[in-house]
């Protein structure tokens, strides 16, 4: 299944919801979950960026619609990068 990296940064409000209920990042894995899409691994991280996500997918209409879905409540603020492994990346390289 195809692996997107999902870059989040909280609103106020977002902070506001996980300070009060820290558990809700993990119960919106189950969200994630229910619109086709599976994380595969998640990290709180300084710098530009709030959370990282690596998550699979079946297409890129299946993440832009967890992008969207999760984005229009207004807690988070969501971009979204289809990834390649590197060895897939390699091999289309050398068809050239």
């Amino acid at each position: 299944m195809p692996t997107y990296i999902l870059l989040s940064n909280l609103t106020e409000e977002g902070w506001r919801t996980i300070r009060e209920r820290p558990q809700r990042i993990k119960e919106v894995n189950k969200e994630i979950e229910a619109y086709g899409a599976k994380v595969v691994a998640q990290y709180a991280v300084l710098g530009p960026y709030d959370f990282i996500n690596i998550v699979e997918a079946p297409d890129n209409k299946t993440i832009a619609r967890v992008s969207v879905e999760l984005g229009s409540r207004g807690t988070v603020q969501i971009e979204s990068l289809p990834a390649i492994p590197l060895e897939e990346f390699i091999t289309a390289l050398k068809k050239k």
